[in-house]
C-alpha cells in the first residue's frame, strides 16, 4: 500500500512540474517608446486649437459643381466601395470571435446497416445475444440514432475572447480605412476639378494669343508688301502662329484627359464636366485654420488606423501568449440509438449520453507556439514604428502645405505684376514696331513672353487651390 501511494505521489509531482513547464513564456522584447508629436507647426506660432480638417466637405468646398461631383463619387466610386466589404468583412471575423468562446450546440441524426461475419467477435457476440421470445436478431444489423452534442472550450485565460478583441480592433482599424479612402478621393476630385477649371483659362488665353498672332501676322505682311521688313519677318510670325495653334490641341487633349479621370473617380463612363471655368483668377483659396498637431490623433482616418492596428497587434501578443497555457474543454451528447426504429424512444434501453472534459498542455517541441509568440511580438513592434511613421508623415504633411500657402499666395501677387507688365508691352511693341522703331523679333518675344507668363499666372492659381485642398486633406477633412 506504501508502495503504491509513493508511485501516487511521484506521477502527481511529475503531472504539476509538466504542468508548471507548460506554463512558462519566453521574454518577450519590450516595445518602442512612442515619439512625442511636437506642441506646435514649424512658423507657426499661434496656438490656436481651431481646425479646418473638422469643417464638412459641403461647407468647405463652395461650388456647387463640385460638390456634386464629390457626392457623386462617395456614392459610386469602386475603390470606397471595395473598402466598405473589406470593412464589412472585419465585421463578419468579430462574429467568427465570438462564436469561438461560446458553447457550440448541434443536432444529428443517422441510419446505417451492417453484416459482420459469424466467426468474428462481433459476429459471435451476435448469436449468442439474448433477445425477447418471438423475436429474431436483424441480419444484416441496422443501426439509427437521433440526438444532440455540445462543446465548449472554457476560456479560462481570455485567449479567445482577446482574439475577438484583436479582431474588433482591425474591424475599427477598416472603418479608418474607409475614412482615409473617402478624404483621399475628395481630395482627388477636388484637385482634379480645379486643374481642369485652370485647362480651361489657359485654353482661353492660348485661343486668344492666336488672334492677336495673326493680327500681328497681317501686319508683318503689309510691312513686307511696303519693303519695311523682309521675308524672314512673316515665316517667323507664321511658325508663332503654329506653335500657338500646336499648343491649343495639347491644352484640349489634357482636358479631355481629365474630365475622363473625372468620370472614373465618380464611377461613369465618359460624359461631360459640368464647371463655370469663368472668374478662375478671381478665386480666392478657402482661408484654412491648421489647429494644433496633437490635433492630428483625432482627425487623421490614416493615423486612427495605424493606432487600431497597433491596439491590435498588442492584443495578439496576449492570444500569442495563452497558447501555452493549458486547454479546459468539456463536451457532451445525449440521444436515443437502436437496432429497430420501433426501439429508438423506448428509455433507458436506447438511451445514450456522454459527458467528457479535457485538460490539454503542450509539453514538448513547442517550437511553433513561440515561433507565433515571437512573430506577434515582432509584429507589435512593427505596429509602433509604422504609427510613429503615420504620425511623423501627417506633422510633416500639414506643415509642407502650411508653407506652401504662404508661398504661392506671394509667388501669385508677384506673377499678376508680371502679366499686367507684359500686357501692356504688347501694345508698345506693335505701336513701335509699326513706326519703325522696334525691330520684329522684339514684339515676336514680347507675345510669346506674354503668353508664358499668363498661362504661368493660371498655374499658379490652379496650385493655389490644390493648395486650399491638399492642406485640408492633410488635416483630416473629409471623412465627417
Amino acid at each position: 500500500m506504501l508502495k503504491y501511494r509513493k508511485i501516487h505521489t511521484y506521477v502527481t509531482a511529475l503531472i504539476i512540474a509538466l504542468g508548471v513547464a507548460a506554463c512558462r513564456v519566453p521574454s518577450m522584447v519590450s516595445d518602442a517608446d512612442h515619439a512625442v508629436i511636437p506642441e506646435n507647426y514649424k512658423n507657426v506660432q499661434i496656438k490656436d486649437t481651431v481646425n479646418s480638417g473638422k469643417v464638412p466637405w459641403k461647407e468647405y468646398f463652395t461650388d456647387l459643381n463640385l460638390n456634386a461631383l464629390i457626392d457623386s463619387a462617395l456614392k459610386n466610386n469602386q475603390e470606397l466601395n471595395i473598402s466598405l466589404l473589406e470593412m464589412q468583412m472585419s465585421q463578419n471575423e468579430i462574429r467568427a470571435r465570438k462564436g469561438e468562446y461560446l458553447p457550440s450546440l448541434g443536432i444529428g441524426a443517422g441510419a446505417g446497416v451492417e453484416k459482420s461475419a459469424r466467426y468474428t467477435r462481433n459476429g459471435a457476440l451476435e448469436a449468442t445475444t439474448d433477445i425477447q421470445p418471438g423475436e429474431e436478431f436483424p441480419e444484416p444489423l441496422q443501426d439509427y440514432m437521433v440526438g444532440a452534442y455540445a462543446s465548449w472550450e472554457i476560456d479560462v485565460w481570455k485567449k479567445l475572447r482577446n482574439a475577438k478583441k484583436a479582431a474588433v480592433s482591425r474591424y475599427l482599424a477598416s472603418v479608418e480605412g474607409k475614412n482615409f479612402v473617402m478624404t483621399n478621393l475628395i481630395a482627388e476630385v477636388a484637385n482634379s476639378y480645379y486643374e481642369l477649371l485652370a485647362l480651361d483659362n489657359q485654353l482661353e488665353i492660348v485661343q486668344n494669343n492666336i488672334v492677336i498672332l495673326n493680327n500681328a501676322l497681317r501686319a508683318v505682311r503689309q510691312q513686307k508688301e511696303a519693303t519695311m521688313v523682309t521675308e524672314l519677318a512673316v515665316r517667323k510670325f507664321e511658325a508663332e502662329v503654329y506653335k500657338t495653334k500646336s499648343l491649343q490641341f495639347d491644352l484640349q487633349q489634357e482636358i479631355v484627359e481629365v474630365e475622363n479621370r473625372i468620370n472614373f473617380l465618380t464611377g461613369r463612363y465618359g460624359q461631360p464636366i459640368q464647371r463655370d471655368s469663368k472668374g478662375f483668377s478671381d478665386l480666392l483659396p478657402q482661408a484654412v485654420l491648421s489647429g494644433i498637431p496633437a490635433q492630428l490623433l483625432e482627425n487623421r482616418p490614416d493615423v486612427k488606423q495605424a493606432e487600431q492596428e497597433l491596439m491590435a497587434a498588442k492584443i495578439d501578443i496576449k492570444v500569442a501568449k495563452a497558447q501555452f497555457y493549458p486547454s479546459l474543454g468539456i463536451s457532451a451528447g445525449i440521444g436515443f440509438q437502436a437496432f429497430n426504429p420501433e426501439f429508438l424512444i423506448q428509455s433507458p434501453q436506447s438511451l445514450l449520453y456522454n459527458l467528457a472534459g479535457d485538460l490539454m498542455a503542450p509539453l514538448v517541441n513547442r517550437n511553433a507556439i513561440k515561433a507565433m509568440y515571437y512573430n506577434a511580438n515582432a509584429r507589435q513592434i512593427q505596429a509602433v514604428f509604422e504609427y510613429e511613421q503615420t504620425v511623423l508623415n501627417a506633422y510633416i504633411d500639414v506643415a509642407n502645405q502650411l508653407a506652401k500657402v504662404n508661398n504661392l499666395e506671394q509667388s501669385y501677387d508677384l506673377k499678376s505684376k508680371q502679366v499686367q507688365a507684359l500686357s501692356e508691352s504688347i501694345d508698345i511693341s506693335i505701336s513701335l514696331f509699326r513706326s519703325a522703331r522696334a525691330d520684329y523679333m522684339e514684339v515676336l518675344m514680347t507675345q510669346r513672353d506674354a503668353l508664358e507668363a499668363k498661362v504661368e499666372l493660371i498655374e499658379t492659381k490652379k496650385q493655389q487651390m490644390n493648395a486650399m485642398v491638399d492642406i485640408y486633406h492633410a488635416l483630416g477633412g473629409g471623412w465627417r
